[in-house]
């Protein structure tokens, strides 16, 4: 009987293969198959926390703005008005915060389920090269922009759910300001403007650096390619 030599792991690799060494093991293949529908799965349900959370913090916010509406209305812009409204713009601004951050942390899980989606198609296409043109085959470093992930662009972090979130808590912190303001000095719009804009604007950013301080160790860590090398 021949025995079959000894099959040598490429460098940089741990591929799970059959007795020739040639091609994967079909266990191997089913657990791919498996992970990669488990993980879009679970990126599904991220979106969807995300999108709920917002749905929920926005409509609490409309409800809050139709009673404060409804309440200027009634009291003419009174004491009770900033009564109410002092007692209510910071409790929607918690909210918002609230959401905010609990959104951005789904993003982030987002992205490390897209991460490993990303090395499984890698996966793919080196074991079966024939399929790169049916299944988009790109280099690694694009394999997350071609799922929908945010990039370097300076300003991705406005277009996500958290983003959005983040700049109605900027306003309504900047509301709460602007509350204050008229009641301390009789009433004047400069007063309500100014401290008003000020607050909302440094709320937005720090809730915008919040948000990309997160997301930097997921997008600087990139998806290296292995050499595709022979065995020894």
């Amino acid at each position: 009987m021949v025995e079959r030599p000894e099959h040598t792991p490429r460098s940089g690799t741990q591929t799970i293969t059959g007795e020739t060494g040639s091609d994967p093991r079909q266990p191997a293949i089913a657990f791919v198959t498996t992970e990669h529908f488990v993980l879009q799965g679970a990126r599904a349900a991220t979106v969807a926390e995300s999108t709920g959370r917002a749905n929920m913090f926005l409509a609490t916010v409309s409800g809050g703005l139709i009673a404060l509406g409804l309440v200027a209305t009634a009291s003419r812009v009174g004491t009770a008005f900033y009564a109410f409204s002092l007692v209510l713009l910071p409790t929607l601004a918690f909210v918002g915060w609230a959401t905010f951050e609990r959104v951005v942390q789904s993003g982030v899980e987002d992205l490390g389920y897209a991460r490993r989606i990303a090395m499984l198609r890698g996966y793919y296409f080196d074991n079966a090269p024939e399929l790169g043109p049916y299944l988009l085959s790109v280099p690694a470093a694009e394999r997350l922009r071609v799922q929908g992930l945010p990039t370097d662009r300076r300003w991705q972090g406005f277009r996500t759910v958290a983003g959005m979130v983040g700049v109605i808590t900027a306003v309504l912190a900047g509301s709460t300001a602007g509350v204050i303001a008229p009641a301390v000095a009789e009433h004047s719009l400069a007063a309500a403007l100014i401290p008003g804009a000020a607050v909302a604007l440094s709320t937005l950013i720090g809730l915008m650096r919040f948000q990309r301080s997160a997301w930097k160790p997921g997008l600087a860590t990139t998806l290296i390619e292995q050499a595709d090398e022979e065995p020894s």
